[in-house]
């Protein structure tokens, strides 16, 4: 926490940030400093991008100021890079660093590649942006469902032939849903389907929680008993040791015929050949996903192409309102960090979420 409190608390900004939400957490008080120069990083590709352009290089002399500037703060908002390779040089030049601020829910992947050492994890507390991206990723979520449940792919087919042809579609009514990873995603993605009478069941590793939009909650464990019985499920997971491919080919097997898949959560959770058997002999009615196993997802995979699938390129959490998200959380921390209170979203290094 905090080493000296007759001195103010340096934090450089380590990440592409607008210079309004800099200076809210400038407002934050005298017992901050912040070191922010907006020319040492990288050109932003859109709004709320955190890892700049590809290619991006600093002057020698830039450099050194860049070098100089992480160095001489406690505090960094963004990890240099929004890499693990920023994440574990920044660590290891400055060891008077004692907080990261991630801008990514994942900040545990990072924290697990950046391979820290035992005295570096317990010198450097890395706290994530979980729950930033909650509600635009449930909208994702219920777009998804609403898509499917409409036939969305015979609309958009039937509108290209301009084919008038009547024919019922489906209601979310009355469907059960299970969200795989009940965490701040999941809770919201409850919240917003409570309005179309969905039954929710949420997993987690306890079994239990308290939600009012859950009517159900089960451990992880439970899964293969469960999956028969969902019209939708949502993967909001991160990806952990425990969680890399919890949804294999005999899951798979196991989801209702006609059921809908939603992942949110990583890639590695999925068995994604296993998916696209299921999906090219229509034994589901669709997936949608925002992840893959490995990104950018290859070129040649048949995702792209299957009718029955959603895509989007691990952007369905973006929004122009991020990063005042993020900075709100960032603020909340930074004054519990002056208070030497504990910090929201803490990365706990061995379950590295």
């Amino acid at each position: 926490m905090p080493g000296s409190m007759s001195e103010p608390i340096k934090v450089a900004i380590a990440g592409p940030l607008e210079a309004n939400l800099v200076e809210s957490i400038r407002a934050v008080g005298a017992g901050v400093e912040v070191a922010y120069d907006p020319d040492l990083l990288p050109p932003t590709r859109y709004p709320c991008d955190h890892r700049g352009t590809a290619g991006f290089r600093r002057s020698p002399e830039d450099e050194r100021r860049w070098q100089e500037m992480l160095a001489g703060a406690e505090v960094l908002f963004g990890i240099p890079g929004d890499s693990p390779q920023g994440l574990a040089d920044a660590v290891r030049a400055n060891p008077g660093l004692r907080w990261v601020q991630a801008t990514s829910a994942g900040a545990g992947e990072q924290v697990g590649a950046a391979r820290l050492t035992d005295e570096e994890l317990h010198r450097v507390t890395v706290t994530s942006a979980a729950g930033v991206h909650a509600r635009p990723l449930a909208e994702f979520a219920v777009l998804a469902m609403l898509a499917f449940a409409k036939d969305l792919p015979r609309i958009l087919a039937d509108q290209r032939a301009r084919r008038w042809d009547h024919h019922p579609v489906a209601e979310l009514s009355g469907r059960t849903l299970l969200i795989v990873g009940i965490g701040q995603i999941g809770a919201e993605v409850a919240r917003m389907t409570a309005t179309f009478g969905m039954r929710v069941i949420g997993l987690n590793r306890t079994g239990a929680g308290e939600n009012p939009h859950v009517a159900e909650f089960a451990p992880i464990d439970a899964l293969g008993d469960l999956l028969p019985d969902a019209d939708v499920i949502v993967i909001s997971l991160p990806l952990t040791p425990e969680t890399r491919g919890l949804i294999d080919a005999a899951a798979i097997a196991r989801i209702k015929p006609g059921a809908v898949l939603v992942n949110v959560g990583r890639g590695g959770v999925l068995d994604e050949p296993a998916l696209i058997q299921a999906l090219r002999r229509q034994r589901l009615a669709g997936a949608a996903l925002d992840v893959f196993a490995s990104e950018p997802l290859a070129t040649d995979s048949p995702l792209w192409e299957l009718p029955n699938v959603l895509l989007t390129p691990h952007t369905a959490g973006l929004s122009v309102r991020e990063n005042d998200r993020i900075v709100s959380l960032f603020v909340e921390n930074l004054r519990r960090y002056l208070r030497d209170e504990d910090l929201l979203n803490r990365v706990d290094p061995q379950l590295l979420y």
